[in-house]
């Protein structure tokens, strides 16, 4: 696998591009794609501990929407950039961005500095994994490319592993800053490899880059999940504010999708019934798959008192359900059908979240077991949906129907963060003010339950001796009453997959 042509649509070669050396620029897509698989469940695990060294735990979830949010935003308008200019220096300024954001996190000193910082390392990680998806596609004919995704998919199961794993290592026995710094070498000798031996031959084609429409979408987002997140504590005036903002920019969007030769999101894609189907149910999937890997570890570190390796296991178990269901439901797919192994993903998603609230206070097993089906279900949804999307529609519309059910996902993730988020305030509020503990904890207190030390609500002083009186076992009751709350409305965004589903027509596979 050494120097080669980059195949046309066909699977001959488009360019010859012999100075190419496909092995070192495959080395450099794996580094990528396992600098971003690692990404969320690294940062997930070590929340905990950074809440307890930042504290603004009412400000938890933005750690993630900011990332989020930004990336789902960032992914159209890279890719059309990268049909104007070519992958290769758009590829590199994205995961200089990513590295740059990544950098700037670990030096955060505050909640809302580090929240900054993943604005813009989500900006990076918009052209991270599309573009190293795509590079694959332009260095491998279509007889290479199975063999080649058998390796990606290695990539995605290690890292599934690694990830949990290594950030409950790292706030455990170093500095949590290295959740961020450890992207730093996997991104350079990217970096380096593709510099040195990609060579383009880009044949430039004129797009229309909806700037307009890429602008509406951040306004609509950012403005609706600041509401979710704060329409507990901000007073009506504001909330109201925000909710205008959101229909008014939302309404703005769509009118601009329809008008624009090349939308952000094709809305014509739309009219079948499968896509938004399939669309929907991601994005309803995507809101319960981030609620676990926001708030898991938290429950399982400051409800059940566990080290951050144990939270770190738990959250792993879903990360191993999700390859391990996908690589079967592959399998499985054409013998058993779309529709019945999509009911199965449902049941999934379903169960999976019911068993963490029902059965998660007894122990990080029964927490680590409801994490595993989740996972199971997503990779069961996750294989279907992209087969059913690919099969169902044109080729000169495969890749934005599957951009579209990508960008679903992500914003499920997003809007699901703030969601969780608001909810998880709302619950602290309220539970603190019912256990008669509002004249000596706040909000921030719980982090005392995460390793930082309690908080004296009046002082802002430390008070560690509380939590192991009978104050203490309040506010860790609190904290576990408040994201059971969290989980019930996970279990809610499960029914809802499940009942989406339920509906999913059945796509004949041997027809393409």
């Amino acid at each position: 696998m050494t120097a080669g042509p980059i195949p046309g649509k066909d699977g001959t070669p488009a360019t010859s591009v012999s100075r190419t050396h496909r092995t070192y620029v495959f080395v450099a897509i794996i580094l990528t794609m396992f600098m971003a698989a690692i990404e969320a469940s690294i940062v997930a695990t070590s929340m905990p501990s950074i809440v307890a060294r930042l504290g603004a735990i009412s400000l938890y979830s933005w750690v993630f929407s900011s990332y989020l949010l930004m990336q789902a935003v960032s992914i159209p308008i890279y890719g059309k950039l990268a049909d104007l200019f070519g992958r290769k220096h758009v590829f590199i300024f994205g995961i200089a961005v990513f590295l740059v954001g990544s950098v700037l996190s670990g030096f955060a000193w505050s909640m809302q500095t580090l929240i900054a910082f993943r604005f813009i390392q989500g900006i990076g990680a918009g052209a991270v994994l599309p573009l190293a998806i795509t590079l694959i596609g332009d260095l491998y004919t279509l007889a290479e490319r199975g063999r080649v995704q058998g390796y990606i998919a290695s990539v995605w199961g290690i890292s599934s592993i690694v990830g949990p794993l290594s950030g409950a290592l790292i706030v455990q026995y170093a500095s949590w800053s290295w959740v961020f710094w450890v992207n730093v070498p996997f991104g350079l000798v990217a970096i380096v490899l593709v510099s040195v031996y990609l060579h383009e031959g880009v044949g430039r084609k004129q797009h229309h880059i909806d700037y307009p429409g890429a602008t509406l979408l951040l306004v609509t987002l950012a403005s609706l999940m600041l509401t979710l997140t704060h329409a507990a504590d901000w007073g009506l005036g504001a909330v109201g504010a925000l909710l205008a903002l959101t229909l008014v920019s939302g309404g703005l969007f769509f009118r601009q999708e329809r008008r624009a030769p090349e939308p952000v999101i094709n809305l014509a894609l739309w009219k079948t019934p499968l896509i938004p189907l399939a669309n929907a149910a991601t994005l309803v999937s995507g809101i319960a798959m981030v609620g676990v890997i926001t708030f898991l570890p938290t429950f399982v570190q400051g409800a059940l008192g566990a080290t951050a390796l144990v939270a770190g296991l738990s959250l792993s178990a879903m990360s191993i359900g999700w390859p391990l269901a996908s690589t079967i439901a592959g399998h499985m797919l054409v013998k058993v059908g779309t529709r019945r192994l999509s009911h199965l993903g449902g049941a999934a998603v379903f169960a999976g979240p019911v068993v963490i609230t029902l059965f998660g206070a007894s122990g990080a097993p029964a927490a680590a077991a409801g994490a595993f089906l989740l996972g199971v279900g997503l990779g069961i949804l996750n294989t279907i949906f992209i087969v059913a999307i690919q099969t169902s529609v044109p080729w000169a519309q495969r890749g934005a129907a599957t951009a579209s059910n990508l960008l679903m996902r992500i914003l499920g993730n997003a809007l699901g963060a703030a969601v969780f988020g608001g909810v998880l305030n709302f619950l602290l509020q309220r539970n603190i003010a019912a256990g008669g503990l509002t004249g000596r904890f706040s909000i921030d207190s719980v982090q005392g339950l995460l390793g930082g030390g309690a908080l004296d609500a009046a002082s802002g002083a430390p008070a560690d001796a509380l939590l192991t009186g009978a104050a203490g076992a309040a506010l860790r009751a609190v904290l576990t009453a408040s994201l059971n709350g969290v989980f019930w409305g996970v279990v809610i965004a499960g029914a809802i997959t499940l009942a989406i589903t339920l509906r999913m027509p059945d796509v004949r596979l041997d027809a393409e």
